[in-house]
């Protein structure tokens, strides 16, 4: 069964692979601008599924990996402003190759720690012995500064696993709303140096 699961997802994330690029170049080829910075993917190992089932519950079957992992093949966009997260998404969300399941937009409303992000969980049709499946992905559009609070948030995390002392939250607290001030700025700076282009 696992091998069948690997090879199922590696042709999903190929699939998107390929939609995402085929987008993205069609974007800069209409605008003469290009917002995406970098572009990574991965598929879960095997490992890492059973461990997020056990967390839930669930024992590892085929049904309870497609019913409550979203995110076994991942993908992070990261773009150079805050207008560029929204432009990427849109560029998604209206793929008729891509089927939207869900959005959480962690800009607007950040987490508690003051991660920002933009979530999308999508459906990636694929062809298999003449059957249609669809796979489940999700996709992470940020900016740059938020892809460093994320990366830092993540090492923070790991180090506490029992909990984040106080004292650490209220400096990551006061970090992140550092990130989002320079996010905005540079958003600004985009927007005058527009006017000179």
């Amino acid at each position: 069964m696992k091998e069948s699961i690997s090879v199922k997802y590696e042709y999903a994330k190929q699939m998107l692979k390929t939609e995402l690029e085929i987008l993205i170049h069609s974007f800069e080829q209409k605008h003469g601008y290009m917002p995406v910075e970098h572009i990574k993917s991965r598929i879960k190992s095997i490992q890492s599924i059973e461990r997020k089932l056990e967390k839930k519950g669930y024992p590892f079957t085929k049904e309870n990996i497609e019913k409550h992992v979203s995110d076994i093949i991942g993908f992070r966009i990261v773009v150079s402003f805050i207008s560029d997260v929204y432009d990427i998404v849109s560029l998604i969300t209206h793929s008729p190759n891509i089927i939207l399941k869900e959005r959480k937009d962690y800009i607007t409303t950040p987490k508690e720690s003051g991660y920002s992000s933009y979530h999308l969980i999508v459906l990636v049709p694929i062809y298999l012995e003449n059957v249609i499946e669809y796979v489940e992905a999700e996709i992470q559009v940020r900016t740059v500064a938020m892809d460093f609070w994320a990366s830092l948030d993540h090492k923070i995390r790991y180090k506490f696993k029992e909990g984040i002392p106080e004292e650490v939250k209220k400096e990551m607290e006061s970090y992140a709303k550092d990130i989002q001030d320079l996010d905005k700025k540079m958003y600004y700076m985009n927007q005058i140096m527009s006017k000179y282009q």
